[in-house]
């Protein structure tokens, strides 16, 4: 064998024994990487698991806390309306006390003074006063409807009275009517005119 063949035989011997040993050490590396993957899901997994406990409890905190807090602006809510209800008119009977105290005043007056026509003057300024009041601070007003044209929208017609003309007319009142807020609140009690053909 020449020097040349065994040189050749020597190079192929060699990265022979070099890749056997790469592929040792990658079947090592293999066995190595298995064994730290066997081990790496389950703490993974248990890591999880804790994460997601906790989460949960975070959660079902939150939640009882919302639902605490839901129970609660209910109850306040309640409460609230009750109070708004019981103290609806609590304005409106601000304004009407001083009237009864006008009253008061007058029933007292005319005791004293046995006047017919003070009592009288005294409570028709009361309800002119009451009146004003009424409209300027809650928008009620008070309507007039004698020799006015019919509207069953704002009048009811108690009586009737036959009479010559073309359309019903207020003939007398009995019973005003109230107007709040551009609705009308009370109807006015009248008697009405029934319109007649001539010579009946």
């Amino acid at each position: 064998m020449s020097d040349d063949q065994q040189a050749s035989e020597e190079v192929q011997l060699s990265e022979k024994e070099e890749n056997g040993q790469e592929v040792q050490q990658q079947g090592v590396e293999e066995v190595d990487t298995s064994q730290t993957n066997d081990k790496g899901p389950e703490k993974f997994v248990d890591q999880e698991k804790e994460d997601l406990r906790q989460e949960l409890g975070e959660l079902k905190d939150q939640y009882l806390r919302k639902q605490a807090d839901f129970d609660n602006f209910r109850k306040r809510l309640l409460r609230d309306k009750e109070e708004s209800v019981a103290f609806a008119n609590k304005k409106i009977l601000e304004d009407l006390v001083p009237v009864l105290d006008d009253f008061e005043r007058a029933i007292k007056s005319s005791e004293e003074s046995k006047e017919f026509q003070s009592l009288h003057d005294g409570i028709q300024l009361i309800e002119k006063q009451m009146a004003s009041m009424l409209e300027k601070k809650w928008g009620l007003i008070r309507f007039d409807s004698l020799d006015q044209e019919f509207d069953p929208q704002k009048h009811e017609a108690v009586t009737v009275e036959p009479r010559e003309g073309d359309i019903q007319v207020v003939l007398e009142e009995y019973q005003k009517g109230y107007i709040l807020n551009d609705r009308v609140l009370r109807t006015a009690k009248v008697k009405v005119s029934m319109p007649t053909t001539k010579g009946e």
